[in-house]
């Protein structure tokens, strides 16, 4: 069997071991099924079991009300910056706000311009969205048709600790890069999305949490396979859904309420992979320089830089020699990152911590 290295990805990303072993000893054929995920029905029993145990798992995780549907829909993200302007600012007559705090908020404000008047209530453009805003530096619209923020800037390694206060605006999120990574209280949003190839399983499914009182504002004249309300009424089998991802995205949550004990515990744990990580930079005399201020360093994506730019390609490179994958950083922002999703272990970031610690001494 091939040696797995410490994936540093950031996307699609490390799934649990216990996980990809659960579907590997299972990929053949479904016990008491007889057939393979990879050709099930979507209408069968079987999978209609799977779609809600996935649902199940992750209404308990995240302690999601009664008064919100899970959805399980394609598109990734991208997808979900169109949907959300088509569905609730397109006939709204309204503006909507945007909180910019990176690439993938800049990348959403874009989508929804094509679906009406935008107000961007915060740009982090001048300190190269190194950091997220207070509460005092949004200009926010009371009566915007809703509120976005990018929980999490995978790029740019920002992370809001907190939701700011929007007041009765509903605020959509996306966190694509951070769900379940700790609680949320899903009751202060109207619709938290999330492609699922970060933090809960592979590519080709997003999660999307969304209250039933938006969906009653969804209009009647869209498709049906860009309304929330139709889909929701499908019960995310409106067309073939991604059964395997699915799938993944139940063995997932099933590993984080069985072995690592909910999201609390989660937390716990990548709070200690981050700060293995910013300490050493920290502590490096300015050998290392990190992207995000503190007080919006992100506990999902470590990005920083080294004080020579001309170590950049040789780091990355006896990194991957060492079996420490893809840390690579991002072409707008430079240097170098770790994504430390929920399935890197403490061990693979220790192993990082200590080439980091190496790399700094031999070449300073």
């Amino acid at each position: 069997m091939e040696k797995r290295v410490y994936n540093f990805s950031p996307g699609p990303a490390m799934l649990p071991l216990p996980a990809l072993e659960a579907a590997q000893r299972d990929l053949l054929a479904l016990p008491g099924v007889g057939i393979s995920i990879l050709e099930i029905s979507h209408r069968s029993a079987e999978f209609t079991e799977v779609l809600d145990t996935a649902e199940a798992n992750l209404r308990r995780l995240l302690s999601i009300p009664d008064n919100y549907r899970v959805l399980f829909m394609q598109g990734g993200a991208q997808m979900q910056f169109a949907l959300a302007p088509l569905n609730f600012l397109r006939s709204s007559g309204k503006k909507a706000d945007y909180v910019l705090t990176g690439t993938w908020g800049k990348k959403a404000i874009k989508e929804a311009k094509t679906q009406g008047p935008v107000n961007v209530a915060f740009d982090g453009e001048s300190t190269n969205y190194s950091e997220v805003p207070q509460q005092s530096q949004l200009r926010l619209d009371p009566d915007a048709a809703y509120v976005h923020i990018t929980s999490n800037e995978t790029i740019q390694g920002v992370q809001f600790p907190t939701e700011p206060d929007f007041g009765d605006v509903p605020l959509i999120c996306d966190s694509s890069s951070d769900i379940l990574c700790r609680p949320v209280p899903i009751e202060k949003y109207g619709i938290l999305y999330a492609c699922a190839q970060k933090n809960c399983g592979p590519a080709g499914v997003t999660v999307v949490i969304i209250r039933d009182d938006l969906i009653e504002r969804v209009p009647d004249d869209l498709p049906s396979m860009l309304s929330y309300k139709v889909f929701a009424a499908g019960k995310s089998t409106l067309n073939t859904p991604p059964v395997f991802a699915i799938y993944m995205v139940k063995l997932v949550t099933d590993w984080l309420l069985n072995e690592i004990g909910g999201l609390e515990k989660m937390e716990q744990i990548n709070k200690q992979k981050a700060q293995l990580l910013y300490d050493v930079i920290d502590n490096s005399g300015g050998f290392y320089d990190l992207h995000a201020k503190p007080g919006s360093r992100s506990i999902m994506n470590v990005a920083f830089r080294l004080a020579d730019p001309g170590l950049d390609g040789t780091f990355v490179k006896q990194a991957a020699d060492q079996g420490l994958a893809a840390l690579k950083g991002h072409r707008s922002v430079g240097g170098c990152r770790a994504s430390i999703y929920n399935a890197m272990p403490v061990e693979g970031v220790e192993s990082l911590r200590d080439f980091m610690q190496e790399f700094c001494e031999k070449n300073r």
